[in-house]
């Protein structure tokens, strides 16, 4: 399962490159998010339009293609920074010190294996799309309003790439957490118990910022 999780920082360039690349994650999962609102305004329009004058909003499907990659990729790295994915936080939760940040670093790097191949895959992908020579500098373009595809092709790997960088980041700072030992290392996700989340989550309701961690524990 996915649990809440923080980061610790300090003054170490791992922590400032962290937040510095926390921000670039924060706006692209904002843009994300300004996606998913403009596809419910655009389903208003369309049904309205389709019950209220006969005239649904033309190319509405064509516009759900292009933003299903800013709703789906975008914001991954964002995730991934938070320890939001899906993960066996049962199991992992369990291992304390070294062995924890063992099975941390190997997890992580597999995704990077993995987010490394699909990068390379999507970004093939693109490039049979787009072309300089052709009209709009593409080759395709959807079927009823003939919206060019490269631009939507072109998110994954933009977004796998900045995913990659979080990654790669990470096994930086469990590879310093394993030579160096500690508990409590800056730029990687660490998982909390059921009363740090609840005391979390309900901090977020609240809208205080301020709540004293040791209260929290």
């Amino acid at each position: 399962m996915a649990g809440a999780s923080s980061v610790l920082t300090d003054d170490s360039w791992l922590s400032k490159f962290d937040r510095k690349l926390f921000k670039i994650e924060g706006l692209l999962a904002f843009i994300g998010g300004l996606a998913v609102f403009s596809l419910m305004l655009m389903a208003v329009v369309s049904v309205g339009g389709r019950n209220f004058m006969n005239r649904p909003l033309p190319g509405y499907v064509d516009w759900i293609e292009q933003a299903m990659p800013l709703i789906a990729f975008v914001g991954v790295a964002y995730t991934q920074r938070l320890g939001g994915h899906i993960r066996m936080d049962i199991l992992v939760g369990r291992l304390k010190g070294r062995p924890l940040w063992t099975a941390e670093f190997i997890s992580t790097f597999v995704m990077l294996i993995l987010m490394l191949l699909l990068m390379w895959g999507s970004w093939a992908h693109f490039a049979r799309s787009f072309d300089f020579a052709a009209p709009m500098w593409s080759r395709d373009s959807s079927m009823d309003i003939g919206i060019p595809l490269w631009p939507a092709k072109l998110l994954a790997p933009v977004a796998f790439f900045i995913l990659s960088i979080r990654l790669t980041l990470q096994l930086w700072g469990y590879g310093r957490a394993l030579r160096t030992g500690t508990l409590e290392p800056v730029a990687v996700p660490l998982i909390e118990d059921a009363a740090t989340q609840a005391a979390r989550e309900a901090e977020h309701v609240s809208g205080f910022d301020d709540v004293d961690e040791e209260t929290v524990k």
